[in-house]
């Protein structure tokens, strides 16, 4: 049986870091934030630990947002508050949480929710013929639950590590992982690493 892949959603300076412009409701000394940053940084060492392959994924968008189809709420936002601009610091990963240079770590770069959609993600993710998809990221009611739920449409079985994952809305985060508990394994990364193992 081939490894599981790890998906690990927008852990960016703009969603996650104090100064960024999107933060996801979490400040600075918000205890859900530095749960979230703890579970994220052992979800990552992990997937290293077992040699699994770990795809980044970052959002990002050019300066002028001529690739940013605002049919959405939340894309107008984005546009509006001049966050994930490609080049900017806040679409680089939160340094914690960033990619190492390794043959088993990628960078894919999507610029709708479904981070499968318009992306490389499932040509890449398909060349390791995995045998689980282990997902994780910001924010949960978002693009984890989007991304979920292709993964699942494309035949993937998927296990999603819900302490490494938030919303702004505690209540949306809840309510998203009891939706995808209908076509996912809600897990938690300590739990997930062993089982998938």
């Amino acid at each position: 049986m081939n490894a599981p892949v790890v998906i690990a959603l927008h852990y960016q300076n703009d969603v996650l870091h104090p100064e960024g412009k999107i933060r996801v409701g979490l400040g600075t000394d918000d205890s859900v934030r530095a749960g979230l940053l703890d579970a994220a940084g052992r979800l990552l060492a992990g997937a290293r630990a077992k040699g699994w392959p770990i795809v980044h994924v970052r959002v990002a968008f050019r300066a002028d947002y001529a690739d940013l189809i605002q049919n959405a709420p939340i894309l107008r936002s984005v546009a509006s508050i001049g966050a994930a601009q490609e080049g900017s610091w806040g679409a680089e990963f939160l340094s914690a949480l960033a990619p190492l240079d390794s043959r088993r770590e990628f960078v894919v770069t999507h610029n709708r929710i479904n981070a499968f959609y318009g992306s490389p993600l499932e040509t890449l993710v398909r060349q390791f013929n995995p045998s689980h998809l282990l997902i994780a990221g910001v924010a949960t009611h978002s693009v984890v639950e989007s991304t979920v739920r292709h993964a699942v449409d494309c035949g993937f079985e998927v296990t999603v590590a819900a302490d490494a994952c938030a919303s702004a809305d505690s209540g949306a985060h809840a309510a998203s992982l009891a939706s995808m508990a209908l076509i996912a394994r809600i897990s938690h990364v300590n739990e997930a690493l062993e089982d998938l193992a």
